[in-house]
């Protein structure tokens, strides 16, 4: 029995999200929502949860269904409570009453330290925040349980705790997560929808496996697209024939048969264009200016440690060499952010134990893209940042996904994908030929990160990546380093990684 039925579903805004969807959702089923930014996942998850409604299509839900969602932020009037009581405050009055201690019981399960619980909902991390959300939306017992980039902000050892926590629900209650996070969704999913303006796709596949099958899909379209083009081609011939022979001979007959062939080619063309020809959120493009330094940059066996000066651990000597892509992972605490802030500060010039190359030219982007920081508008951004014309700069955003009419407007409007983009663009007009990322996927969508690897990996730049993204650092990472012990040391496979620090 199905929980909730979509039936030719459709949302527009400005541009139709997805059209035509057609979709049942059981009990105990696993469905990774997959789509890029900006095209509807959210919305889809507001319309099954109640509050939104579609453009058309019905919705039909089982008597009786429970329904919560875990949405991306927190709304407004949570910011002042306490963590327990924003979980306290999903119950309806009477269990909140007499059942607080299902909010005890689900914070442990959570693993939610004691010191955070009495912690304002906005004093917060994002991480934090969104296990509070995940914990409203469980509280309540539901049999459908709508999850937004629950991964978003989560180290590995949250993203641990997460997939642990999904696995031990009640086998009968379903889950629909809309995520970017590829390895989780392989690790949670069994299903996987494809949304898309037309021609959505559903696989009952975890999201790898569904990606396969959907390509493949795709492939066999085009080519039937292709087919069918060449169909319309000999149309269109036929009618231009006709048309010029019915013009000499003056016969009304001809060029009634030639309007005729003209609209059955638009109507063929019309009906066979592939529905997953889809406009890209814009394209991430990176450089790499080059350096004839063999080690960019070159680091003593040092101590990195807390402001404070509270020892964290010593790196070793180390050397980044051209074409190195570093991954650095550890425990969230563990100094990989120190490490970075020092590192930064280093390329600069002044540290003793960090030195660089004098050909190193450095790319940093932070959690919080910092290089927007200043910038009122994506144009004022790329101007000020570049010699960029007029023109070539309207390219630009343009090529990564800011529209004309945007390119004015308040960064701060913007949504984080768009962010992320932006960002990036910033950081191929600088030219740089060492990149230092700390967390670079965490607003890109699928799509998005895609772009990121091959630009990476085509370019080969030099970089220093912080990531909590398996499937990125997979990709991308030629050298891993891992602070374990309070020692920075190297090892060959991140999986074994990946492993202990979800784990816990």
């Amino acid at each position: 029995m199905s929980l909730i039925t979509l039936k030719d579903l459709s949302l527009a805004r400005s541009a139709p999200l997805f059209s035509g969807l057609d979709l049942a959702i059981a009990k105990g089923d696993r469905l990774g929502l997959v789509a890029a930014n900006g095209r509807g996942k959210s919305s889809l998850l507001r319309i099954l949860a109640g509050p939104e409604e579609a453009t058309g299509g019905t919705v039909t839900r089982a008597r009786g269904l429970v329904t919560a969602f875990a949405p991306q932020d927190p709304p407004e009037r949570l910011l002042p409570m306490s963590l327990y009581d924003a979980v306290l405050d999903a119950l309806d009055s009477e269990a909140a009453e007499t059942e607080s201690w299902r909010v005890d019981v689900l914070l442990d399960d959570l693993m939610v330290e004691e010191s955070l619980r009495s912690r304002a909902v906005g004093s917060l991390s994002g991480g934090w925040q969104r296990t509070m959300l995940l914990a409203r939306a469980a509280v309540v017992e539901p049999d459908l349980l709508l999850l937004d980039e629950p991964t978003n902000h989560l180290d590995l050892a949250r993203i641990g705790v997460l997939e642990r926590f999904l696995a031990a629900l009640p086998r009968d209650c379903a889950v629909v997560a809309a995520s970017h996070d590829r390895a989780f969704l392989d690790d949670v999913s069994t299903r996987t929808l494809f949304l898309r303006p037309a021609a959505s796709a559903d696989f009952a596949l975890p999201y790898s496996r569904a990606l396969q099958a959907l390509e493949e899909r795709d492939a066999a379209q085009g080519r039937q697209f292709e087919n069918d083009m060449r169909k319309v081609r000999a149309l269109r011939q036929q009618a231009a024939k006709l048309k010029n022979i019915g013009i000499n001979s003056g016969s009304d007959l001809l060029v009634v048969k030639t309007k005729q062939l003209s609209e059955r080619a638009d109507r063929l063309e019309e009906s066979v264009r592939p529905a997953h020809r889809e406009r890209s959120a814009g394209a991430i493009r990176l450089a790499n200016s080059g350096s004839h330094a063999k080690a960019l940059v070159a680091i003593k066996d040092t101590m990195i440690a807390t402001p404070d000066g509270r020892p964290l651990f010593r790196s070793g000597q180390l050397w980044i060499e051209n074409g190195d892509r570093i991954a650095l992972l550890g425990a969230n605490g563990a100094g990989k952010t120190r490490f970075v802030t020092r590192l930064r500060a280093a390329l600069g010039g002044g540290d003793p134990e960090i030195r660089a190359a004098a050909s190193l030219k450095a790319g940093v982007s932070d959690q919080a893209l910092s290089q927007l920081d200043g910038w009122p508008t994506p144009w004022a951004a790329v101007k000020g940042s570049s010699d960029a014309g007029d023109q070539l700069a309207r390219t630009l955003l343009a090529g990564a996904g800011i529209a004309s009419e945007a390119q004015s407007a308040p960064i701060s409007r913007f949504s984080g994908g768009q962010k992320a983009r932006l960002a990036m663009l910033l950081l191929r007009l600088a030219e740089p030929n060492f990149y230092l990322l700390d967390e670079p996927t965490n607003h890109l969508d699928i799509e998005g990160q895609d772009m990121l690897e091959r630009e990476l990996v085509a370019h080969g730049a030099a970089c220093l990546l912080v990531s909590h993204d398996r499937a990125f650092v997979r990709a991308v990472a030629t050298r891993v380093w891992v602070i374990e012990g309070r020692r920075l040391v190297e090892v060959d496979d991140p999986d074994p990684v990946f492993d202990r620090l979800m784990a816990g």
